[in-house]
């Protein structure tokens, strides 16, 4: 592996080697990864394609929507190995399913 992170080199490092240096994305993005047994197949350090950006794994927590502060918070065991695509899709999809607000208020202007 080539590139990595100063900060928390080693918290991305165990990661990594338990993930196999590929995005464990299984699905949560939107996207079945069918071709590749369910999982998502860019590895770190890897190209996309022939014409594509370099591909940069992250060190998340599984839950997408959890806040910077409880991922830094989280021991190695506790993240998984995201490529950017499928976690801001597994984000916006994770939104998406959240309860919404209820709209039964009573407003100042209902007659």
């Amino acid at each position: 592996m080539k590139s990595q992170p100063i900060v928390g080199g080693a918290v991305f490092n165990t990661v990594m080697e338990v993930a196999g240096h590929r995005c464990q994305c299984g699905g949560e993005c939107g996207n079945p990864h069918n071709r590749d047994g369910g999982r998502c197949p860019r590895e770190h350090d890897h190209y996309t394609s022939k014409h594509g950006r370099r591909v940069r794994l992250m060190a998340a927590p599984v839950d997408p929507l959890a806040t910077d502060l409880t991922a830094a918070r989280l021991p190695a065991s506790e993240l998984r190995a995201w490529c950017p695509d499928c976690h801001t899709a597994a984000a916006r999809l994770a939104r998406k399913r959240l309860p919404t607000a209820p709209t039964d208020q009573c407003g100042l202007f209902d007659l």
